[in-house]
C-alpha cells in the first residue's frame, strides 16, 4: 500500500426524488430566513417554480448566471445581495449557476445550499473558476464548498439527452483526471472508478429511454462522486487545457471537456498506466482514452472543438498559455505534444491506439 494523504470535506447531501420539498427544512436547519435564488436567464422559470419551497424566505431572484463565471456578473449579483441583506444563497441550475453561488460565498462566507438540474459535479467541490479578460483563474477555499447539495432525480429527467451526455462527460473527466493526479489516494481512486462505471451504465440507458428514472439517478450519483473527486484532489492536464480554452474562447463548457477529454487522456496514456487500466475498466473498453471517445460520439456528442467555436489559428496561443503556470501533470508538458492533441481535438479525430 503506497503512503498517501485523505482529506474529507464536510457537506450535507439530500439524494432521491421529491427532496427539494425539503429546501424549507433544509433552510431552518442552517438558521438563515432571507435567500437570494440564482438561475441563468434559460432556467429562471424552474427556479422560481423550486424556489417555492423555499416560501416567504426567498429575498428575491437573480437570474443572470452565466458560462464561466464571469466576474463582472460576480460583482453585478453582489449588488443584489447587499441590496436586500440576503443571508445565504440558493443556487438551482448546472455548473454556470453553482458557479455564481460559490462566487458569492467565496466574497461574503454566506452559506449555499444547491440544488443540481445537470450532471456538472462542481457543487461537490470547494474550487471556484472565474473568468476575467480572458483568463480562467482557479481558487480553492473552504468558504467555497456549500453547506447543502439537495439532488433531485426528479429535476434531471427532461434534462435533453444531448446536455446528459457532455454533462456526464464532463463529470467524467473529474474522476479519470483523480486516478492519476498527484494525491491520488485509495479513497478517492474507489469512488472514481465508481463514478465513471455510473455515467458509462447510465449515458447510454438515458440516450435511449431519456425518462429512464433509475438511469437517471444512476447519472446523478456518478456526477456526485465525480464531483468529491475533484473537490478532495489536483487535477491536471485536461483541466487546465478546458480552463485555458474556456477562458480565451468562450467554448461551451460541458461540450468543449467532452471533446478534450480523449486526447488529453491519450497524452498522459503511457505515463499513468495503472490509472488507464482502470479508466477502461470502469468504462468497459479496451483502452481508455478510445473507449471514452467511443463511449461520447456513439452518444452524439460533438468531439471537434472547431465544431464549438475553437479557431485553428488559435492552437498555438493556446499553448502558450497551459504552458504558464502548468498544473503538475503525469507526463511532462512539451509544446509539440500539446500542439497536437489540441490540433486532434480541434478537429475531432479518434485517438489512436498507440
Amino acid at each position: 500500500m503506497q503512503d498517501f494523504i485523505y482529506t474529507g470535506h464536510p457537506g450535507r447531501v439530500i439524494f432521491g426524488s421529491g427532496t427539494v420539498a425539503r429546501l424549507g427544512d433544509e433552510a431552518d436547519r442552517l438558521g438563515v430566513t432571507r435567500l437570494l435564488v440564482l438561475s441563468t436567464p434559460e432556467q429562471v422559470g424552474q427556479a422560481e417554480e423550486i424556489a417555492r419551497h423555499l416560501g416567504a424566505r426567498v429575498a428575491g431572484v437573480y437570474s443572470k448566471a452565466t458560462m464561466h463565471t464571469p466576474v463582472e456578473v460576480t460583482a453585478d449579483a453582489m449588488g443584489m445581495v447587499e441590496r436586500l441583506g440576503a443571508d445565504a444563497v440558493v443556487s438551482i441550475g448546472g455548473g454556470s449557476t453553482t458557479g455564481l453561488g460559490k462566487a458569492i460565498a467565496f466574497r461574503t462566507d454566506l452559506p449555499q445550499i444547491v440544488v443540481p438540474t445537470t450532471y456538472a459535479g462542481s457543487e461537490a467541490t470547494p474550487i471556484l473558476g472565474e473568468t476575467e479578460n480572458g483568463r480562467k483563474v482557479t481558487t480553492s477555499n473552504a468558504r467555497i464548498l456549500p453547506e447543502v447539495i439537495v439532488y433531485d432525480v426528479d429535476l434531471t429527467v427532461t434534462l435533453p439527452v444531448s446536455m446528459s451526455v457532455t454533462s456526464g462527460l464532463n463529470a467524467i473527466a473529474h474522476a479519470v483526471e483523480a486516478l492519476y493526479a498527484r494525491e491520488a489516494n485509495p479513497i478517492i481512486s474507489l469512488l472514481a472508478e465508481e463514478g465513471i462505471s455510473a455515467f458509462a451504465r447510465s449515458l447510454p440507458a438515458i440516450a435511449a429511454q431519456p425518462d429512464d428514472r433509475a438511469a437517471r439517478a444512476d447519472a446523478l450519483y456518478g456526477a456526485w462522486l465525480c464531483g468529491v473527486c475533484l473537490g478532495s484532489v489536483g487535477m491536471a492536464l485536461h483541466h487546465k487545457l478546458c480552463h485555458t480554452l474556456g477562458g480565451m474562447f468562450n467554448l461551451p463548457h460541458a461540450p468543449m471537456h467532452t471533446a478534450v477529454l480523449p486526447h488529453a487522456v491519450a497524452y498522459n496514456r503511457s505515463d499513468a498506466p495503472e490509472a488507464m487500466a482502470r479508466v477502461a475498466k470502469a468504462l468497459g473498453a479496451e483502452e481508455a482514452a478510445t473507449g471514452l471517445f467511443d463511449l461520447a460520439s456513439g452518444l452524439g456528442a460533438t468531439m471537434d472543438l472547431a465544431s464549438l467555436g475553437m479557431p485553428r489559428t488559435g492552437i498555438d496561443e493556446a499553448v502558450d498559455q497551459a504552458l504558464t503556470n502548468a498544473y503538475w501533470n503525469p507526463r511532462p508538458l512539451n509544446r509539440d505534444g500539446l500542439r497536437a492533441l489540441l490540433t486532434d481535438a480541434t478537429d475531432g479525430v479518434r485517438p489512436s491506439r498507440a
